[in-house]
C-alpha cells in the first residue's frame, strides 16, 4: 500500500471484493483483493474488462441458479440487476470481449427440472441501458444515424415504466390462452400455463384477436400484497420473500398450481411475440389494441417527441415512483413507428429501437483508508480506493475505482479541473456513489475533514509486482509495467485469459488452478499446459497425488487439455491475449485470413510497410491501433517464440464462413464509399456481412466490388485504375435482391 491517514480501523468484512492471486495490503493486513470491478467502465482497458467480464459471468450465473432454480436468491435483486447492467455496459464498450457464456446472452436463467421446456417462436430479448441524460441523447442519436435521419427530423418514442417483475409470454390461438411461458434464457422458457390461468389480470379468452397472438409482459406483485404475503409466511413459520420481484417469480414457478392461485399476482402487457396479423402500425397503437382486448397496460405509457420530452416524462415517473404501489427500476423508451423498428432490427441480444433508462444511484460518505495499485494482464497500473465499508443503494461497498492518476490529482485527461480541482488523498472523507447502481465511484471530497498533515498521493512509476519501470505513453491514460513476461501479475493474468471461456475454456483448469500451477513452477506459458500430462502424469510429482486432486480429476484434466488441443482459429487468436484484440475482433481476423498459416504469415510480413500491412489495416473494424498491437506481438522475439511453441502443440481449425445460402456476394470483398442515399452505411455493412461478404475500409487488388455513392473520391479512382467492378447504390441493392 502506498499510504494511509488517521482513520478508524477497518473491522467489517469486505463485500465488494473477490479473490485475486496477489493479496492487497490494507491497514497492515493482507486481504484478498481485487479490483477490476471497481474501475469505471470508461477507464477499463481491455485486459481489465476481460477479467471483469469473467468475474461477472461467474457471479451472475451462480445468482441465476439460486434465483431461478431454487427461488432463493443469494444476492439482492438490486445487486443482481446492477451487476447485469455493468456486464452489458462493459460489453457495449468492449464488444470484442463478449464471452460465450455472457450473461447478456442468457437473458434470464436456464429452464429448471420440473417444468416442460417451451421454445419461443420469437426470442425474448433484453434491453440496452441508459444511466443518465447523455445516454438518452446518445440513444436518440444512434437511432437517427442508423436510419439516416437528421437531427431535426420528426421521430416519436413511447415511454413507459420499467416494471421490476418476471417476464411472461402468453400465446393465444383463435382467442384462447393455450400456453404461458417464462422468458427463461430467451430462447427456451418454462411452461407455466396452468399457473397463468390463476392470475386474474390475464384474460383466458379474447374477442376479435388475431388467430395467433403472443402477448408479452411482466408478472409482478404490489407492495401491499407483498407485505400481506410475508405476514402470512411469518404466521405459517415459512421463509419470507426478499422483495416483490422474488415473490412474484417464486409464486409463478410453483409446481403446485394451488400455491400460485393463493398468491396475489398481477400482469402488465407491454409487447408481443408471434402474430398472425399486425396489431397496429405504432407501438402506442399496439399497446392500445392490447388494452382493448382486455389486458392491463401501464397508464403512464406516453408518447414523446425526442429526448427532451423523454427526459421530462422520466422525471414525472421518477417523482411518482414511491406512490405507484409496485416496483419499477427505470423507464423504457421505444421507437413508436413499427416500420422503423423493423428497419433498426436487433443486435445479438438487444433491440436497436429500445433502451431502459435506469434510475440514479444513491450516495454515501465514508473514509478513504488506502489506495492500492492493481497490475493487469497488459501491465496497466490501476488505482483502487479501499474504503471503510458503507451501504450504498442497499449494498455494502468497500472498494471504489479511482480511474487513473489524473483523476486522483483532480484533473481529466486534458488537464481540466474535475471536482473543482480537489485531489484525493488517503484519509479523506469522500462521497461514494454507485454509477448504474453498481460501479462504486468517488464523487466528491470534503476538504473540511481532511486530516492535518495529509500529503498528495504519489502515483508509482515502478511496477509494484516486479519493480520494472511503468512509463505512461503519450495519449495513454494509464501507466503500464514494462516488465512483460518477467512480471508475475501479467504472466498469471495472461494464463488466466488463455484458459477463459471465450478462449480455450479447458474444463478443470480455471483461475485457481492456473495460479497454483504457476506458483509451483508447473506452467510458465500456454504451451506448458499441453505438456502437463507427459511431465506430471506419472512419477513422484504426478498430479493425482497433489492436495485437492485424485486419479479421476487428474485424468479428466488431461483429457480436457487434449480435447482443446484442437481449436478454432478465432479462439486461438483471442486466447493469445494481444492487447486491443477482443473476441469479436479475433473472429473477424479469422474469417478474413481463414487459416493460421495465412494469419501468421501476414502478421509477420506486416511488420514492414507493404501490401500485408495495408491489407490488415483495410479490414473493416481493425484500424492502426489494433494492427500495430498485432504486428508488435508477432515481432517480439520472446512472445513470438512462445506463440510458436504453443501452435506446435495444436491443431488449428480453419475459420468457417457463415452459410450465405447461394448469396451473389458470398466470399467477396466489398468497399462502400461516398454517400449512400437509400440505406445508411451501417445497414449496408450489416446486410453485406449477413450475405457472406467481407467489408473492407479501403480499396486494394483484393477488392471485388466497390459501391460508390455521390461524393466518391480517391477510392473510386483507385478502383478504376485496378479494374475493380464498381456500381452505384441501386446496382448494389439490385445485386443483393433488396430493391
Amino acid at each position: 500500500m502506498f499510504g494511509r491517514g488517521k482513520i478508524p480501523p477497518l473491522t467489517p468484512p469486505d463485500i465488494w471484493t473477490c479473490p485475486a492471486q496477489h493479496p492487497i495490503t490494507v491497514s497492515g493486513q493482507a486481504r484478498g483483493g481485487f479490483v477490476t470491478d471497481q474501475i469505471d467502465i470508461e477507464d477499463l482497458n481491455r485486459a481489465q474488462a476481460k477479467v471483469e467480464l469473467a468475474r461477472l459471468a461467474g457471479v451472475l450465473n451462480a445468482a441465476n441458479a439460486a434465483y431461478h432454480g431454487a427461488d432463493a436468491p443469494d444476492i439482492s435483486d438490486a445487486e443482481y440487476d446492477a451487476l447485469k447492467q455493468r456486464n452489458a455496459m462493459i460489453e457495449t464498450r468492449f464488444p470484442n470481449l463478449k464471452r460465450d457464456d455472457s450473461p447478456s446472452e442468457r437473458v434470464g436463467g436456464p429452464v429448471q427440472d420440473g417444468f416442460e421446456k417451451v421454445t419461443h417462436a420469437v426470442r425474448m430479448l433484453s434491453l440496452g441501458n441508459a444511466f443518465d441524460e447523455d445516454d438518452v441523447v446518445a440513444f436518440d442519436t444512434s437511432v437517427r444515424k442508423f436510419l439516416g435521419l437528421g437531427a431535426d427530423a420528426p421521430l416519436t418514442y413511447t415511454s413507459e415504466p420499467k416494471i421490476d417483475g418476471l417476464s411472461l409470454s402468453l400465446r393465444y390461438e383463435a382467442g384462447h390462452l393455450v400456453q404461458a411461458a417464462t422468458r427463461g434464457d430467451g430462447a427456451l422458457g418454462e411452461n407455466v400455463t396452468q399457473n397463468a390461468h390463476t392470475i386474474s389480470d390475464i384474460p383466458q379468452h379474447l374477442e376479435n384477436a388475431p388467430d395467433i397472438l403472443e402477448v408479452r409482459g411482466e408478472v409482478y406483485m404490489s407492495h401491499a400484497d407483498f407485505a400481506a404475503l410475508n405476514a402470512a409466511q411469518d404466521k405459517a413459520g415459512d421463509k419470507r420473500f426478499a422483495n416483490p420481484r422474488n415473490a412474484a417469480a417464486g409464486s409463478l414457478r410453483q409446481l403446485d398450481t394451488n400455491i400460485t392461485r393463493s398468491r396475489p399476482l398481477r400482469f402488465f402487457a407491454y409487447a408481443w411475440g408471434e402474430l398472425s396479423a399486425p396489431l397496429a402500425t405504432t407501438q402506442k397503437g399496439a399497446i392500445d389494441h392490447l388494452a382493448a382486448l382486455g389486458f392491463s397496460v401501464n397508464p403512464l405509457t406516453a408518447l414523446c417527441d425526442g429526448p427532451d420530452q423523454m427526459l421530462a416524462q422520466y422525471a414525472r415517473i421518477e417523482t411518482r415512483r414511491a406512490t405507484l404501489g409496485y416496483d419499477i427500476d427505470g423507464v423504457v423508451y421505444k421507437v413508436d413507428d413499427l416500420a422503423l423498428q423493423a428497419r433498426l432490427g436487433f443486435r445479438s441480444t438487444t433491440p436497436r429501437w429500445a433502451i431502459a433508462h435506469k434510475f440514479p444511484a444513491e450516495l454515501a460518505w465514508t473514509w478513504l483508508e488506502g489506495i492500492d495499485i492493481q497490475v493487469g494482464r497488459t501491465g496497466a497500473l490501476s488505482p483502487v480506493a479501499r474504503l471503510a465499508p458503507v451501504t450504498v443503494g442497499g449494498v455494502v461497498v468497500s472498494n471504489a475505482t479511482l480511474h487513473n492518476e489524473d483523476y486522483i490529482a483532480g484533473r481529466d485527461a486534458n488537464g481540466a479541473a474535475i471536482r473543482g480541482g480537489k485531489d484525493i488523498r488517503v484519509g479523506d472523507w469522500v462521497q461514494v456513489y454507485r454509477a448504474g447502481d453498481v460501479i462504486p465511484k468517488i464523487a466528491d471530497v470534503d476538504l473540511g475533514k481532511r486530516p492535518e498533515g495529509s500529503e498528495p498521493f504519489v502515483f508509482p512509476e515502478k511496477c509494484p509486482e516486479c519493480a520494472s519501470d511503468a512509463p505512461r505513453e503519450e495519449g495513454d491514460a494509464v501507466r503500464r509495467c514494462s516488465g512483460g513476461i518477467i512480471c508475475p501479475a501479467q504472466v498469471v493474468e495472461k494464463l488466466k485469459h488463455f484458459v477463459a471461456r471465450g478462449a480455450f475454456d479447458i474444463d478443470g483448469l480455471g483461475a485457481k488452478q492456473v495460479e497454483q500451477f504457476y506458483r509451483d513452477g508447473w506452467i510458465a506459458e500456454p504451451a506448458d499446459i499441453f505438456t502437463l500430462e507427459e511431465r506430471f502424469g506419472t512419477g513422484l510429482k504426478q498430479l493425482k497425488n497433489r492436495e485437492g486432486w485424485g486419479a479421476k480429476s487428474a485424468d479428466n484434466l488431461f483429457a480436457a487439455i487434449k480435447d482443446k488441443s484442437r481449436i478454432p482459429l478465432g479462439r486461438l487468436i483471442f486466447a493469445l491475449g494481444i492487447r486491443h484484440v477482443g473476441e469479436a475482433g479475433s473472429n473477424m481476423l479469422a474469417l478474413h485470413y481463414g487459416t493460421w498459416d495465412s494469419f501468421e504469415t501476414a502478421m509477420t510480413a506486416a511488420r514492414d510497410p507493404g501490401p500485408e500491412w495495408d491489407e490488415l489495416n483495410a479490414i473493416d473494424g481493425v484500424g492502426t491501433v489494433l494492427a500495430t498491437s498485432l504486428v508488435t506481438a508477432f515481432a517480439q522475439p520472446a512472445e513470438r517464440a512462445s506463440i510458436d511453441r504453443l501452435v506446435a502443440k495444436l491443431q488449428v481449425e480453419p475459420a468457417k464462413r457463415p452459410d450465405a445460402g447461394g448469396s451473389p456476394v458470398a466470399g467477396k470483398t466489398v468497399v462502400f464509399t461516398g454517400t449512400l442515399e437509400k440505406v445508411t452505411r451501417a445497414e449496408a455493412k450489416a446486410r453485406a456481412e449477413a450475405l457472406g461478404a467481407k467489408v473492407s475500409g479501403s480499396v486494394s487488388a483484393k477488392t471485388d466490388i466497390l459501391v460508390a455513392g455521390p461524393g466518391a473520391g480517391s477510392k473510386a479512382k483507385k478502383a478504376a485504375e485496378l479494374g475493380i467492378k464498381t456500381m452505384d447504390e441501386d446496382g448494389w441493392l439490385a445485386l443483393i435482391g433488396a430493391t
